[in-house]
């Protein structure tokens, strides 16, 4: 899954792309802005881990990965 996470009062989105499921990653916020820790904890797929304070996000979008066109055939 592709997921780009908006950040108050950071000028860029952080993007990564995570082997985890939409309904695992949906869950993983849920429980990130209602639990005791107060971070989001996702995993990318290369195994690092992206941990962001749940007081400062402004919005996750979470969306399919993109098949990536290479080639003269992507114009």
């Amino acid at each position: 899954m592709e997921v780009k996470i908006g950040v108050q009062h950071a000028p860029r989105e952080l993007n990564l792309e995570s082997k985890q499921t939409a309904e695992e990653i949906e869950s993983a916020i849920a429980e990130a802005l209602t639990g005791k820790s107060g971070l989001l904890a996702l995993e990318d797929e290369s195994g690092r881990k992206v941990l962001v304070p749940a007081d400062r996000l402004a919005y996750v979008d979470i969306g399919e990965t993109k098949a990536r066109k290479v080639g003269f055939g992507a114009v």
